[in-house]
């Protein structure tokens, strides 16, 4: 394979030196991070140099890990919906076209889609990918970035701080290289061999940095590992542009910026007022809560007397001589007490914690929960736009490369078959034109009356789109027209054969008042007789 990263080209620059140019241009976004990480969750993103012996502080207020917490499992839940797919396999319509004419290979084509919409879900579902996600949703929110590797052996995160990223202008990955430490006896043989002969002080126990480059050219990814400057011979490869392992996340999309922005940070102010509103109430709640008795120094109370004495006893002394020390700051803290409860009030808000959704009020309402509650779900629109396309469609498609590869599933005609996302933004559409036609039928049905639905309104179409907007699959589980009618007309047949057995047995019953029964019974078998013909 021809590989621009070959020592022999003499323009060639190392990966680690493009590493470190590329890191200076990343600091002032790691930095950034790092103070919303202090703010919410101290250990996701720690300070440079940090280990797993380092002590970090801990938050006086709680609100920021809560929200974060809570906002990446709504993410998740809505990115990754447990027990259904989050995609489905679309035909491109010329190709639809041709085949809609032979129904039975529709329906063997939609059958076999829908099997490796299954595969991939339960691939998904008994590997770690949903722990490794909501991982790297907690990185997004509070740091914007983040940079996940899919292999067949699950996902893998990488945090701003071990990756570097190029894009040019439109938001298209130019370059991505990763740092990551490595033991030495964990290298290929032939590596440790050229490290030992090359450095006088290796040790194999020691630890190394390995770079990770994947360049774009053309419609392909190149990739190649270093260590210490020596190409890794096994890692040199190339991937269709939409085949990557690598898959770069941005939480807010920045124009012209290699990396976006993370949702902590729009909120960064509330935050750092916060934390700050929360220490002064808990350092004032500490002091008022220690307890001082104060004794005239020239009265005739006696301090020893007073602190030795037991609960209850009778001492020898003036109540004017002891006084207990208070603050006096009932009102200052009110004032702190009221601002740290407003903000704290917005940032549930932001993070769509649930108990900023119910009003505080004796006659809140169900409606008026859930109109709240949609609301914030609809203005997480953008979110759900830039990870349904950056992350989710990536994502599937290198799970069904994956599984290609390892024989689990056919291979799939290119450009004739897609995977479609049907969750985060498109399920928001799909919610609210489902609440518009629910609206729109009990306006009908409280103004008009319910016959004016069944006269005007074609009833199957309009389940139809119920059951389209809570995407359940309609094909097999609502009647056709056809089928009503013919349900219809067996019923009405059902209906005149049960009329003419009770016009017999009422016959019967008028003749047996005045015929003998022998009669009786010879009349109704000549009636029944004629009724056959």
């Amino acid at each position: 394979m021809e590989n621009a990263y070959i020592s022999g080209n003499t323009n060639y620059t190392s990966i680690e030196s493009r590493y470190r140019k590329k890191a200076s241009i990343r600091e002032l976004y790691l930095e950034r991070a790092r103070e919303c990480s202090k703010l919410t969750i101290p250990t996701l993103i720690p300070d440079s140099g940090s280990t797993s012996s380092n002590k970090f502080e801990t938050t006086y207020q709680g609100i920021g890990a809560r929200g974060v917490n809570n906002l990446s499992s709504k993410l998740l839940l809505s990115l990754l919906p447990p027990n259904s797919p989050f995609f489905r396999l679309g035909i491109d319509n010329f190709a639809l076209k041709e085949i809609e004419q032979d129904e039975n290979l529709k329906t063997q084509i939609d059958i076999g889609l829908a099997e490796v919409e299954k595969a991939v879900m339960n691939d998904i579902e008994i590997s770690n990918d949903r722990v490794s996600i909501f991982e790297a949703l907690k990185h997004l929110i509070v740091g914007g970035n983040v940079l996940l590797y899919v292999t067949k052996e699950g996902v893998r995160v990488f945090p701003l701080s071990h990756y570097v990223i190029d894009r040019d202008p439109i938001g298209n990955v130019l370059e991505i290289i990763t740092k990551e430490s490595i033991a030495h006896h964990a290298l290929p043989l032939d590596i440790q061999k050229m490290l030992s002969s090359t450095n006088n002080q290796y040790n194999e126990d020691s630890v190394c940095d390995l770079y990770t480059c994947v360049k774009r050219q053309k419609n392909k990814f190149y990739i190649h590992q270093e260590v210490k400057g020596i190409t890794v011979p096994e890692s040199v490869g190339t991937f269709d542009i939409d085949k990557s392992p690598y898959i770069p996340l941005r939480m807010i999309k920045v124009d012209n910026e290699d990396y976006g922005r993370s949702y902590v940070e729009e909120y960064l102010g509330d935050l750092i007022s916060l934390e700050g509103l929360t220490k002064a109430i808990v350092e004032g709640a500490s002091a008022s809560a220690k307890c001082l008795f104060l004794v005239a120094p020239n009265g005739t109370t006696r301090a020893q007397a007073l602190a030795e004495s037991e609960n209850g006893a009778i001492i020898e002394g003036s109540a004017n001589d002891v006084t207990v020390l208070q603050l006096q700051k009932f009102a200052d803290f009110r004032v702190t007490y009221e601002a740290a409860n407003k903000i704290e009030q917005r940032l549930s808000y932001a993070f769509l914690l649930n108990a900023s959704v119910v009003r505080n009020s004796e006659r809140t309402t169900a409606e008026e929960v859930r109109y709240v509650a949609q609301e914030l779900q609809d203005s997480l629109g953008g979110i759900y736009g830039i990870l349904s396309q950056e992350f989710q469609l990536p994502f599937v498609k290198r799970k069904i490369n994956v599984l290609q590869k390892s024989k689990k599933l056919p291979e799939l005609p290119k450009g004739i078959v897609s995977p479609k996302v049907i969750t985060g933004i498109e399920a928001l559409g799909r919610t609210t034109d489902r609440n518009k036609l629910v609206l729109f039928l009990q306006t009908l049905s409280a103004t008009l009356g319910g016959q004016t639905i069944q006269q005007y309104v074609n009833v199957t179409e309009a389940i139809s789109r119920l059951a389209l907007a809570d995407g359940i699959e309609a094909k097999g589980l609502i009647k056709s027209p056809q089928e009503i009618q013919n349900e219809m007309i067996a019923k009405q047949e059902q209906m005149m054969a049960q009329q003419q057995n009770q016009a017999l047995v009422n016959a019967g019953e008028k003749i047996a008042g005045n015929v003998p029964a022998q009669a009786i019974g010879e009349t109704l078998a000549y009636m029944q007789g004629n009724n056959q013909q």
